[in-house]
């Protein structure tokens, strides 16, 4: 280890790893860039911003039996989000990256680039492509700038410098290619998870929540700018903002929340699941953050809620027909193509179902992405049993996720009283199906026909009597639901 003095504040700057060029100063933001025999200050570096992440600066792991630590950090923001890169150390003095995106956790380490790599204009998101000797499928690309940095980085970096990656997936492997630089680099590695890296010296959950939001302490406050509604949401977590009474969209991965795009006013959508609405899942404390109203090109609907834990992480709850937990896949399945009707995971194939396009038609709160009114994925369905997987794919990203059923009681039962009672036709619900109102007066057309033998030949009313008390029942109780549901 290699202790200099800052050349802005004269405080000590460590540099653990011989491998790192530059760090960034702990009290005063100064960028010391490392020469051969000397450090010099080439600008200031803006602060991170704290965010929902459990890791910081001195957490340490283990991958493939070496210990790590972490030593540095730079933030990621693109069209669509942002990210985190952790800078790691290992015992043994080699270096890696920790990728930190939305509780998705990826370890790579730089490997030689053999044979020829893709073009970054000719990647597309769903094609495979020969990488390192290996087939992987490509899961997105994007062009995203440097907004923060910490601790010590092997390479010089300043606010606004740009990143242009690709990402790579197969099954848990994972490969990004930077082309960043003249020549691509390749990083080669895989999905992990915080248990599996056995990580400790993580934040707890006070101070995630007490630190999220926060320039150096400063934690934002936010009432919409468009029409002054106030918009509940976990600063620092989520990175766009829908306000529910206006639609107004809000960038709120920075200091000042910033508007999007102006929105007007619009109907207020009543979900079951309130916006801000707390449930005990696991043993930990979730929050509904967002939800948002899609349909497919048959114009059927359903509703999916985003809901957030410090320790759980993202997962959505989708109101359809039937309820289900989705949770978004770091072990990719094997699929072969668009066209192919079989996806293999964990040994078990699943069969399409659907294939169709999905649109978002109703979005309010905040989303850990940008998300608006009218975009629109294109969504492959597979079940196995009870189980479910989902493809969603976009010009630059395809995202997998398993879906498994939840029971209404037990959604009743982690949300209690705050949930409403909403009906809405999902996907699986045929558009031509009829209406309890219409069984109904069916029903009692019928109970009339059958009485009507008793009127005109009283000797022999006990049967026809029978017949229509039994459907005049189930008229009556289906008139009770109905009233109750309203």
């Amino acid at each position: 280890m290699q202790t200099v003095s800052c050349p802005s504040c004269g405080a000590p700057v460590e540099f653990k790893s011989h491998a790192s060029v530059m760090a960034v100063c702990e009290f005063c933001r100064a960028t010391v860039l490392k020469d051969a025999d000397s450090v010099r200050d080439i600008g200031k570096m803006s602060a991170v911003l704290e965010d929902y992440s459990p890791i910081q600066i001195g957490s340490s792991g283990t991958a493939g039996g070496r210990q790590f630590n972490v030593i540095g950090r730079i933030q990621l923001r693109y069209s669509a989000g942002m990210w985190n890169e952790w800078y790691l150390m290992f015992d043994d003095g080699a270096t890696g990256w920790l990728g930190d995106s939305s509780g998705l956790f990826t370890l790579t380490t730089e490997i030689p680039a053999e044979g020829g790599l893709p073009d970054f204009d000719s990647i597309h998101p769903g094609r495979r492509y020969d990488l390192g000797g290996q087939r992987f499928t490509a899961s997105e690309k994007r062009v995203a700038r440097c907004i923060g940095g910490q601790g010590e980085l092997p390479f010089k970096v300043g606010e606004g410098w740009e990143a242009k990656v690709a990402d790579f997936r197969a099954g848990p492997r994972f490969v990004t290619l930077d082309y960043s630089d003249e020549r691509p680099v390749l990083y080669n590695g895989f999905s992990v998870t915080l248990e599996q890296m056995q990580m400790q010296l993580l934040r707890d959950e006070e101070q995630i929540k007490s630190s999220a939001g926060k320039y150096r302490g400063k934690l934002d406050t936010l009432d919409c700018p468009s029409c002054g509604s106030l918009i509940n949401y976990l600063p620092g977590i989520t990175t766009t903002l829908v306000c529910p009474s206006c639609a107004t969209r809000l960038d709120a991965a920075g200091p000042e929340a910033a508007v999007i795009d102006k929105g007007e006013q619009i109907e207020r959508v009543r979900t079951t699941l309130v916006l801000g609405s707390k449930a005990t899942i696991n043993n930990r404390e979730h929050t509904v953050l967002g939800a948002m109203v899609r349909a497919d090109d048959e114009g059927t609907t359903w509703t999916e809620y985003l809901l957030y834990s410090p320790r759980g992480g993202f997962f959505w709850l989708v109101e359809a027909e039937e309820w289900w937990r989705a949770d978004v896949q770091y072990n990719w399945p094997e699929w072969s193509s668009t066209g192919s009707d079989t996806a293999t995971l964990d040994g078990a194939t699943y069969k399409k179902l659907y294939d169709y396009p999905a649109t978002v038609r109703w979005a309010a709160g905040a989303f850990n992405w940008r998300v608006q009114v009218g975009d629109v994925v294109r969504a492959y369905e597979f079940e196995h049993a009870q189980t479910r997987l989902s493809a969603e794919m976009t010009d630059d990203e395809l995202t997998w996720s398993r879906s498994t059923r939840v029971a209404f009681d037990q959604v009743r039962a982690w949300f209690g009283q705050s949930m409403r009672n909403v009906a809405i036709r999902t996907r699986s619900t045929p558009a031509n199906q009829l209406s309890p109102s219409s069984v109904r007066g069916f029903l009692i057309a019928l109970f009339f026909f059958n009485i009507l033998p008793a009127i005109l030949s009283p000797r022999s009313m006990i049967y026809p009597l029978i017949g229509a008390l039994a459907i005049w029942l189930p008229a009556r109780l289906m008139k009770g639901s109905d009233e109750d549901q309203k």
